[in-house]
């Protein structure tokens, strides 16, 4: 399985862990020439904007370890450019939320920017 399978796959699994956790899934794979984010959802009033992070072990680190501060800035502004293009207003409550999938583990990380 190539790394673009592998992502789609653990994605999927993140997509629906969220759904079980009240997470209500509105885009896969949002992209365009900022950047790509992995999922879009409403969760407790808040657009949130996920990263899904995958590994099978912590040999290289945890996987929201890869989450750094330039990644970081190319989702954040990915999501203005998504909320720009769908008329979302500014003022709407938005979430970086990141999920951490470890051997099967896996962990929801709310507000992930503001920890990592």
């Amino acid at each position: 399985m190539n790394k673009r399978e592998t992502g789609s796959r653990y994605e999927q699994i993140a997509a629906d862990y969220l759904m079980k956790c009240g997470y209500d899934i509105q885009v896969k794979n949002f992209r365009c020439r900022l950047g790509e984010i992995d999922l879009i959802a409403q969760n407790e009033g808040y657009l949130c904007f996920i990263e899904v992070k995958y590994r099978s072990s912590t040999v290289r680190g945890f996987p929201s370890e890869a989450v750094d501060k330039r990644k970081i800035m190319r989702i954040v502004r990915t999501a203005q450019y998504y909320m720009l293009v769908n008329d979302i207003p500014q003022t709407t409550p938005c979430r970086f939320d990141v999920v951490d999938i470890l051997d099967g583990e896996i962990t929801v990380i709310k507000n992930a920017f503001d920890f990592i």
